[in-house]
């Protein structure tokens, strides 16, 4: 079939050859006024396409010449692949033959790529159902297809066009792909290196030549692009240590003639060692010549450092800015000194003209509202420039969520030389979400979860949500919503519905629970532009529901106050998250404190926790990162503290090595009852999984953890607190994050219920 369109494409090609020597025939006639002008062979274009493109109307004079710019305008809309002119009396017939239609394009093959992506890959390139179809528009789809492969390094590819003619002048267009087997990395040469070992500068390098676990990494695959961002690490590890006239001379990349092996070599230069000697500021910085140079981070007698370089001028250009100066000019201007290996700075400053902000000019919230992005700003218009404020709307406006990108240029106003608009440009994304979820733990077994959420419902900015989670402990169902401007000082307004049902951890099994109901308001006040302090006051319900191995602590308790209690807590919370991820943290600290207080109802107590955490990179591959949480409550007027308000320790997220849930007191049946006071210590060092590269989303780590629960009436000894070390995984897998401990227990006591290998799916600590 193909071979047959090949002919058909071949007389194709003779008719148009054939058309043009005809036409300079034909067209050697005598001008004449066209009366009428008519269209033959017209399928699915319609006649007024014609009309429009050919320059010749009823009532005109026609000539040769505005014969042959009718048959160019024609081929040139890529609709015809034959028009020829005829002349009949004093009426111009226009005769033209369609190019067959792309019907439906289909792909043979190809397991590399969902044919969606495929598909649309094509459609970049013109390629699509429903457009008209000729070869050269074909080979292009040919050639895209093999980048594409190329860029999964698949070099071998093989691409079959196949073009089936069907019923009404359409095709059927057909891609049939022999993938192969993919080309890998072999070897990775660096070559005139001498200060650093080649398997030192190897390790910086996102590819290489696989291991066991390049099957998940695909790290020994050759990308082009990563090759790039793995010489500008190369380049930027020599600049951080002094190499200023570190180059890299070549890159040559060579693939086996089976296109199985790919070798890459670098060669590059690394010139001398060179140590600062002396910075000197140049240029005019305002009178502020002392407030510039504590700014100043690169240090005489230390190597030339690139990135201090850089920072410094980024960190000057924008203290001019905090002064209105948005145009400042900050150049570093290097005095090298070769004969003794030292070079000076000169930092040139140029603050050029003051200027303040004429309008801010919001663009891409096509479904958000403009307050919404507005009401974030802390640069106003009408206002000097400020460049901290500037840098402050952006985060606040990233920080909402609502958006993948935020970008915001600074343009000049032309004619007014001392005024600028702020160009503020957003990409949205979906905020709405339908969560259908599993989680398993060895802890709470299986557990399901679903979840509505909108949190920029109408794009009112306003959070709107209900979820519901089960397990084997644990039962909630929460509906609540936000107003994160109830007031225009930016004080966000919550209401919370909710219906809990709870078991608390131990291993005899039984049918008691816990359940409570409950709804609360609770208020956001900005205190600074990254501190929230939160207060809030809800209405509860615990009730007490008996059943088999009912602890005998939670018996007395409602034997004393009854099974079921009320309770209005006032609460208060405060949180700063600076971490760089949620999931994969590597630098950065998270601080939360919580406390309610129970004034109100049958149960009286105040109840308060406080958590922090500080991740540290040791370097690009290793972090340290450090966890520390308490809680305490006591029991109001006369009251002990209410049992179902309990901490628990022990598991994962407390001290593992240890059965969740099961550290603290006990009472006379041997339940685990929990304590009103908890202490959970916890240090970790993360590294990449062996084998998994610089990969973040599967990583190991060594731990060691300490921490118990006590009672109210219990003394806080140290020596009693619980410790285990061990290893662990932490993958983000497709179904959700994961986290697996191995824990030996370094001291316990006896009846410590231990559980040494703990792992849960679903959540992450």
């Amino acid at each position: 079939m193909k071979k047959q369109f090949n002919a058909f494409r071949v007389r194709a090609a003779c008719a148009v050859a054939a058309m043009v020597f005809v036409a300079n025939a034909a067209w050697a006639v005598d001008p004449f006024t066209v009366r009428d002008i008519r269209v033959e062979g017209l399928q699915r274009v319609e006649p007024g396409t014609v009309f429009a493109s050919i320059p010749v109307r009823v009532g005109d004079r026609y000539t040769d010449d505005k014969g042959t710019a009718a048959i160019r305008a024609l081929f040139g809309l890529g609709l015809f692949k034959d028009v020829r002119l005829e002349v009949n009396g004093d009426v111009l017939v226009v005769i033209v033959e369609e190019r067959p239609t792309v019907s439906d394009v289909d792909f043979v093959g190809t397991r590399e790529f969902e044919k969606d992506a495929l598909k649309k890959a094509l459609r970049e390139v013109g390629l699509s159902d429903g457009r008209p179809y000729d070869q050269a528009l074909a080979d292009r789809a040919e050639q895209e297809l093999k980048r594409q492969y190329i860029n999964k390094s698949l070099y071998g590819a093989e691409v079959v066009t196949t073009v089936t003619p069907i019923e009404r002048n359409r095709v059927n267009v057909t891609f049939t792909v022999i993938e192969g087997e993919p080309s890998r990395i072999k070897e990775i040469r660096i070559v005139g290196n001498q200060a650093f070992g080649e398997s030192t500068l190897r390790s910086l390098f996102d590819q290489d030549t696989g291991g066991w676990l390049s099957w998940y990494t695909k790290s020994d695959r050759y990308s082009r692009a990563k090759l790039n961002a793995d010489i500008e690490t190369l380049r930027s590890y020599y600049l951080a240590r002094g190499y200023l006239e570190f180059r890299v001379d070549s890159t040559q990349v060579a693939i086996s003639p089976n296109k199985q092996d790919i070798s890459i070599t670098v060669n590059i230069t690394e010139g001398q060692r060179y140590v600062v000697s002396a910075v000197r500021l140049e240029g005019n910085y305002l009178g502020k010549e002392d407030e510039f140079k504590s700014l100043v981070a690169i240090r005489p007698g230390e190597a030339y450092n690139a990135d201090l370089v850089a920072q410094t001028t980024k960190a000057f250009a924008d203290y001019f800015g905090n002064f209105g100066f948005a145009f400042a000019n900050v150049e570093a201007r290097p005095e090298i000194d070769r004969v003794n290996s030292r070079v000076a700075f000169v930092l040139q400053a140029d603050p050029s003209r003051r200027a303040y902000v004429r309008r801010v000019n919001v663009s891409g919230n096509n479904r958000t509202r403009d307050e919404v992005v507005r009401r974030e700003f802390r640069q106003f218009e009408s206002a000097w420039y400020d460049g901290d404020k500037i840098r402050l709307s952006r985060d606040r406006v990233d920080r909402l969520g609502y958006f993948k990108d935020v970008n915001i240029e600074t343009s000049e106003v032309a004619g007014s030389p001392d005024q600028v608009d702020l160009n503020v440009t957003v990409v949205e994304k979906p905020t709405g979400s339908l969560q259908l979820g599993m989680g398993f733990s060895t802890a709470e077994k299986l557990g399901l979860s679903a979840s509505v959420k909108q949190e920029n419902a109408f794009g009112s900015g306003n959070y709107l949500g209900v979820e519901v989670n089960t397990s084997k402990y644990n039962r909630t169902i929460v509906f609540n919503t936000t107003d994160p401007y109830f007031t225009t000082d930016g004080v966000s307004r919550s209401f919370d519905l909710y219906h809990r049902t709870s078991r608390p951890y131990q291993d005899q099994g039984g049918n008691y629970e816990l359940r409570t109901t409950g709804a609360g308001i609770r208020f956001g006040v900005p205190f600074s532009e990254h501190d929230t302090v939160y207060f809030g006051l809800s209405g509860e319900r615990t009730q007490i529901k008996p059943g088999t191995n009912i602890p005998a602590a939670f018996l007395a308790y409602a034997d004393r106050f009854g099974y079921s209690s009320s309770a209005f807590p006032l609460a208060v919370g405060w949180s700063r998250d600076d971490r760089d991820s949620a999931l994969v943290p590597t630098t950065g600290r998270y601080q939360r404190f919580g406390g309610d207080l129970g004034v109100f109802g049958d149960a009286r107590y105040v109840r308060a926790s406080y958590q922090y955490q500080q991740y540290i990179p040791l370097n690009k591959q290793f972090t340290v990162a450090l966890n520390g949480e308490v809680g305490w409550g006591k029991g109001l007027g006369g009251r002990p503290f209410p049992v179902f308000k309990n901490f628990y320790g022990g598991g994962l997220g407390s001290v593992r090595g240890f059965d969740q849930g099961t550290l603290g007191p006990r009472d006379v049946t041997g339940s685990v009852i929990g304590g009103s006071r908890k202490l959970a210590l916890n240090a970790e060092i993360i590294a990449p999984f062996p084998g998994a590269g610089n990969d973040r989303s599967l990583r190991v780590f060594g731990f060691f953890d300490i921490g118990n629960i006590y009672g109210e009436n219990e003394k806080v000894v140290m020596k009693e607190l619980r410790s285990s070390v061990g290893v662990g995984l932490s993958w983000i897998s497709p179904i959700g994050p994961l986290r697996l401990a191995i824990a030996n227990p370094v001291r316990k006591f006896p009846g410590d219920r231990i559980q040494r290998l703990q792992f849960q799916i679903g959540t992450s600590f």
